[in-house]
C-alpha cells in the first residue's frame, strides 16, 4: 500500500490535484483555505478585499506578536462590511475548486482555518471526512482528529483542550494517528520562520506515550524547527507545508 499525505493545503488547488498520483489513497490533515499567505502578501482572501499594505501591516503586528493592535487593525477594516457572508462567499469559492481537486479515495480532516459546517456541502463520493474517528486502510487502523487549540490568533476553528482531548479518547488504539496540530514538544511547534510557538496538543503527546501508534502525522507549523522525531516508540512527522512544496509525504507498507 501506498498512501501519500497532505496538509496545509492553503488554497494550492492546482497541487493537490497532483498530489495522489501513484498513491493507493490520499489523506489531508486540514487547512485549505487560504485567508493571507504569510509568505506573498498579495495572496489570500485578506488581501483581496483590503489590499496589500494591509495584508503587510497585519503580517508585521501578528509576527511581532502584538495581537491586539493586529485586531484592532482588523476591526477598522472589516467596519461595515457584513464579515460573516463575504468570509462564506470567499471560502465557498475556495472549497468548491480544492474539493474538485481531490482523488479517489480521500480522508481529510479540519484544519484551525478551515470551517467544518460547511465541508457536507462539498466533499463529493470517495472523499470521507473524519474528526474523533477512525478508518482501515490497507490493514492498518487510521485515527483522525482535526481542528486547533485556542490561541491569540482566533482562528475559524479552535476548540477547547476538553473537546480536543475527548476526541483523542474517543479513537482508541490505532496505527497511525493523524491530526492537524502536532503533539506539545517545542522541537515540532516552534516554526522558525514566525519565530514562535504554535499551539501543539499536551493531550496528543499524551495519547501518542500511551496508546504507541507506530506514526503521528500532522501539519500546522509551516517551518518547524523539526520536522521528524520519535517520541518512545512513535515516528512524529510533520508532512509539510503543501502550499509551498506542493508535495505530499509517502507512508508505504
Amino acid at each position: 500500500m501506498r498512501v501519500h499525505v497532505v496538509s496545509d493545503v492553503h488554497g494550492n488547488a492546482e497541487g493537490l490535484a497532483r498530489a495522489g498520483d501513484g498513491a493507493d489513497a490520499l489523506i489531508c490533515l486540514g487547512d485549505l483555505v487560504l485567508f493571507l499567505d504569510y509568505d506573498d502578501h498579495s495572496r489570500g482572501i485578506f488581501p483581496e478585499l483590503f489590499g496589500v499594505e494591509a495584508a503587510d501591516r497585519i503580517v508585521e503586528l501578528r509576527t511581532a506578536r502584538r495581537f491586539e493592535e493586529a485586531r484592532e487593525l482588523s476591526r477598522g477594516l472589516w467596519q461595515g462590511v457584513d464579515r460573516t457572508t463575504v468570509i462564506e462567499e470567499a471560502v465557498r469559492k475556495q472549497y468548491a475548486e480544492l474539493f474538485a481537486a481531490f482523488p479517489t479515495p480521500t480522508y481529510a480532516t479540519y484544519g484551525n482555518v478551515d470551517i467544518p459546517p460547511l465541508w457536507p456541502e462539498y466533499a463529493r463520493p470517495g472523499t470521507t471526512v473524519l474528526d474523533g474517528e477512525r478508518v482501515e486502510i490497507g490493514g492498518l487502523v487510521f485515527g483522525f482528529v482535526g481542528g486547533g487549540l485556542r490561541s491569540p490568533m482566533r482562528t475559524p476553528y479552535e476548540i477547547d483542550d476538553e473537546e480536543y482531548a475527548a476526541k483523542l479518547a474517543a479513537l482508541g488504539e490505532v496505527d497511525v494517528l493523524c491530526s492537524h496540530i502536532p503533539p506539545d514538544v517545542p522541537e515540532l511547534c516552534y516554526d522558525t520562520v514566525a519565530r514562535r510557538f504554535e499551539r501543539g496538543s499536551s493531550a496528543l503527546l499524551e495519547t501518542i506515550r500511551a496508546t504507541r501508534p507506530k506514526y503521528a502525522l500532522f501539519g500546522h507549523v509551516h517551518q518547524p524547527l523539526a520536522r521528524r522525531m520519535r517520541v518512545g516508540a512513535t515516528e512524529c512527522v510533520n508532512v509539510g507545508h503543501f502550499a509551498s512544496t506542493a508535495t505530499p509525504w509517502v507512508l508505504e507498507w
